[in-house]
């Protein structure tokens, strides 16, 4: 089992952390077959993650669409099924939790769904959606507290009164998305996942959405897991940031260290594609672009799975040992094995056009060229460039 990182954020609490997750495991299986289904293989989602939140901070994970970060939230809620590790939250595994004490738990651990549309009932007026989950519970008293109830949630997430007797439909994506955290904050939460909570939104609302999110954790005193692929989101409101790829967290830090220095290949890459709102700069400055696909996690590579992309890739140890997670600074995690010699400019990076090479795949000519994103960063061209 790999250690777990802790998290070393400036004023952090010195309790012990809130939520615990440890060499966590959700590996979907691949079936085949015309009459009798039969495993061939596993799609591995999440492979190994280990990570700590501290009380009242806020955790922002990130990386490429499909590198197993909505699933790892998910597993952390039991809303998929772990395959092997261990969630502990506030002392309790959550995996051995089942029937009534484990709905009990999840009163305490709440989740802010990607597309409000899809997770609000359309058949269901406001105020429906914000007593469902205050009656499940058994909380809220009669039909006056839960009234009251309904206009205290409206006014915390910036609504007014006369919302609760509107449908979803009736109302824009930003607003459905307050609908979405005011149904989350009903029972009074510890732990709040939010995955991609603005990804769908214009950005003057995603401020706003944001800044609410914040003006809530101080209220309320929660504890935040935020999943994004926006590295701007992410900086704005974690204090501790984890970064994904293919189903491995491969570095974490507090956000002001990882963004000032960071040391994996594969974050020093999503980091370059970062604009400077300084021309000068942002001419000058140096762009890592990535050959080649994001490997398949039903099949990844050997070794470090981001050696078939990495610019820094070295003869030996890349290809077939897996780097471990390691803290080369306080609280400055990560998994590679040429991290001091990268950071301290010994090892120099190879052209994208040489990476592709030692793979059999191609660059597009010419920097000017338009590439394929993946949306790590909004309103970025190319920052990784696709064959």
């Amino acid at each position: 089992m790999s250690a777990v990182p802790t998290p070393a954020a400036e004023g952090a609490p010195r309790s012990a952390p809130l939520l615990r997750v440890s060499d966590l495991q959700v590996h979907f299986p691949i079936k085949r077959g015309l009459f009798f289904d039969r495993t061939v293989g596993h799609v591995r989602a999440v492979d190994g993650v280990s990570l700590a939140i501290d009380r009242g901070s806020t955790y922002g994970l990130v990386g490429e669409s499909g590198c197993g970060k909505s699933t790892l939230g998910r597993a952390v809620l039991r809303l998929v099924e772990p395959t092997a590790g261990r969630v502990d939250f506030d002392g309790t595994d959550v995996a051995s939790l089942s029937g009534e004490s484990l709905r009990k738990m999840r009163r305490r651990m709440q989740m802010v769904f990607q597309d409000p549309m899809g997770s609000l009932d359309p058949r269901q007026d406001v105020e429906s959606l914000l007593t469902e989950p205050l009656r499940a519970h058994g909380l809220g008293g009669g039909r006056k507290e839960l009234a009251d109830r309904v206009g205290q949630l409206l006014d915390a997430v910036g609504l007014p009164a006369a919302a609760r007797r509107r449908y979803p439909h009736e109302f824009s994506g930003g607003q459905r998305q307050r609908i979405g955290i005011a149904r989350a904050v009903a029972l009074e939460p510890d732990l709040l996942i939010a995955d991609e909570p603005v990804s769908a939104l214009d950005v003057s609302v995603q401020a706003q959405v944001l800044n609410l999110l914040e003006e809530l954790q101080e209220r309320l005193d929660l504890t935040y897991l935020v999943i994004a692929h926006d590295l701007a989101v992410v900086r704005h409101i974690s204090d501790v940031v984890g970064v994904m790829y293919l189903g491995s967290l491969v570095e974490q830090a507090p956000a002001d260290a990882l963004y000032d220095e960071p040391l994996h290949p594969y974050t020093r890459a999503l980091m370059s594609a970062v604009p400077v709102p300084d021309p000068v700069v942002e001419q000058r400055r140096e762009r890592i672009l990535l050959a080649g696909d994001l490997p398949s996690p039903a099949d990844p590579p050997s070794g470090c799975r981001f050696h078939t992309r990495c610019p820094w890739r070295q003869e030996t140890r890349c290809d077939d040992e897996v780097p471990v997670l390691r803290e080369l600074g306080a609280g400055h995690w990560v998994s590679c094995h040429w991290a001091e010699e990268i950071r301290d400019g010994v090892l120099a990076p190879k052209s994208a056009e040489e990476v592709a090479a030692t793979q059999g795949v191609s660059v597009r000519a010419g920097a000017g060229a338009l590439a394929e994103t993946d949306a790590l960063v909004q309103g970025v061209d190319q920052p990784i460039e696709r064959t």
